[in-house]
């Protein structure tokens, strides 16, 4: 699904969303300067002063059979916005997810129109699942998940860590992208 949209955040930004490229790693610099520290802990569950070009490397390299990540690109500028990811597990019937977006974008809506975009993925490949981690106290990216249908669940191996579920099955269609 190499879908390439056109959509428009709550402000009024014009916004491309397509699949990420190798070529995108060129963009993550200047995306990740305009991340906060807490953010990127947030994300990444772990205090981080920047992400390292291997890093960087290895997120911009994916397998498309078995993973999608897209690209959130302000049309006027050619700025990375944010990045949404699916990992399918062994077998496709479910997926693992993480979104970034630049911190001056929370609230904006960047995020609930890519969560929407890695559903709707999600869907269109047949899994019957996705899912994530989220530290439990990332009450803004919880409250995000439950607004989208997921379950919140405490993770039984990891402390302080909720595991967000979506049955796809429960997602009507007309309610994405």
């Amino acid at each position: 699904m190499d879908v390439v949209r056109h959509l428009t955040l709550r402000d009024g930004t014009p916004v491309l969303f397509r699949p990420l490229k190798p070529e995108d790693a060129a963009l993550y610099p200047d995306c990740l300067s305009e991340i906060t520290p807490e953010d990127l802990r947030l994300r990444y569950f772990a205090a981080m002063r920047e992400v390292s070009p291997e890093l960087i490397d290895k997120l911009v390299h994916y397998d498309p059979q078995h993973a999608m990540a897209s690209v959130a690109i302000e049309e006027a500028t050619g700025k990375m916005l944010g990045v949404v990811r699916l990992h399918n597990d062994p077998g496709d019937q479910s997926g693992e997810f993480a979104i970034i977006v630049r911190s001056r974008l929370k609230g904006h809506g960047l995020g609930w129109l890519m969560m929407r975009h890695m559903i709707a993925y999600a869907k269109d490949r047949g899994l019957k699942t996705v899912r994530g981690q989220v530290l439990a106290e990332n009450s803004t990216m919880l409250q995000m998940c439950g607004e989208l249908g997921f379950h919140a669940a405490d993770d039984p191996d990891e402390r302080g860590v909720k595991v967000v579920t979506l049955p796809l099955d429960e997602v009507a269609k007309e309610d994405l992208l």
